[in-house]
Formats: C-alpha cells, sequence, structure tokens
C-alpha cells in the first residue's frame, strides 16, 4: 500500500475507534464517579446536565454558563493521545508511519469536531453548519441524551452507541423539547386512536372470511 493509502486506513480505523472512546469516557467517567476520581462526573453530569436539560434550557440561558460547555483545555492533548494510541501502536508494530500520521488527524480531528458541534448545539447562532442536515441530526441525537442520561453518549459519530444499544431516535414520552430550526422534532410518532385500530382489525378479518 501507498503512504497515502496507509494514512487514510489509519484515519478511518481511528474514527471508527475513537467513536467507541468516546461513547466509554461519556458513560463510564462523565456519568458516572470512578471511585475517588470523579471530576469528569462533577464537570459533565452533575454541572453541564445541571444546566443544559432536555428543555429550552438547553440551549443558553444565561451568558455566565458558556464556560461550562466546552471541556477544560488540558482534555485536548490527553484525550487526542488516547484516541490516537492504538493506530500509532500498530504503526509502530508493522513498520507503517503512515498509520500513526492518519490516527493522529484523525484523533485530532475527532476532538475539534466534538467542542464545535457541542458548542454550537447549545450555542446556536444561524452558523452555516447549523443548517445541515448532518447536524440537524445529531443534534436532535444530543437533545435527546440530555433528556434521557443513559442514551446516545455519542456527539460526534453515533456508531458505537448503534453497536451498543444505547441509540435511540425518538422520545418515548412527550417532554418540553426546544424549538428551533436546526432542532428536529423529537416527540412521539403519533399514535392512531383506538378505534382506528380496532376497525382496521375488524375489516382485516372480513377480509379474511370472504376469502
Amino acid at each position: 500500500m501507498s503512504f497515502l493509502q496507509l494514512v487514510a486506513l489509519g484515519f478511518i480505523g481511528t474514527v471508527v475507534v475513537t467513536s467507541f472512546i468516546e461513547w466509554t469516557v461519556h458513560r463510564f467517567l462523565m456519568h458516572r464517579p470512578l471511585g475517588k476520581f470523579d471530576y469528569p462526573f462533577k464537570a459533565h453530569a452533575v454541572v453541564h446536565h445541571g444546566i443544559f436539560r432536555g428543555d429550552a434550557s438547553y440551549q443558553l440561558q444565561h451568558p455566565k454558563d458558556r464556560e461550562t460547555i466546552p471541556m477544560a483545555w488540558w482534555n485536548g492533548p490527553l484525550l487526542i493521545a488516547i484516541c490516537a494510541t492504538p493506530g500509532t501502536l500498530l504503526a509502530w508494530l508493522t513498520d507503517q508511519p503512515g498509520l500513526a500520521v492518519g490516527a493522529w488527524v484523525a484523533a485530532g480531528g475527532y476532538y475539534a469536531a466534538y467542542e464545535y458541534l457541542h458548542w454550537c448545539m447549545h450555542l446556536p447562532r444561524q452558523r452555516g453548519l447549523e443548517r445541515s442536515g448532518v447536524f440537524f441530526r445529531l443534534n436532535g441525537h444530543h437533545l435527546l441524551h440530555h433528556r434521557y442520561l443513559h442514551k446516545n453518549f455519542n456527539v460526534v459519530l453515533p456508531l458505537a452507541d448503534l453497536c451498543l444499544g444505547t441509540l435511540l431516535l425518538r422520545s418515548k414520552i412527550q417532554f418540553p423539547q426546544p424549538r428551533h430550526p436546526a432542532v428536529p422534532d423529537l416527540q412521539p410518532e403519533a399514535q392512531r386512536p383506538a378505534f382506528v385500530v380496532r376497525l382496521g382489525r375488524f375489516v382485516a378479518l372480513c377480509l379474511t372470511d370472504v376469502k
């Protein structure tokens, strides 16, 4: 394989791996204390979720709360290094530096995407990104996480949510979600009245008898 192909392979592989790392860190460190190491839990589950909930407060209400949207600056280098490690080790074992290059580019890009998407979700400003279909769907995905804390742990790529059974596409009950052009309707699908369901069954039974 050429160097560029190896870079692409390292990039794609790291994006996939990082989705699962994001899921793991979010679920097991940011939503529950790990012994005495409770900083991520307090910063995210207690402070962030205490301010930004699944209603109108999902979007910034008070300017003073802006600082609670992004992670602390030092989280970036640490998380990028963690996500790039598998690709870097594989590059070292196979003597293919292109894999490491792709891994570090992907890890850095994934973290940057996480922070920017998350910022735009909680602080909408009619940016170009916010008019895209991808952002529209990811925004709804994350809003449901703020409504159901045990669902939708991914922000950038919900692959791990899909594979690990935590993907939720729509609320199970009515809730006072924010109404905004960049936020999809996440209310339960309208159910047909009971008499309509019974009528449909009756008609189906009659047709069956006729045959």
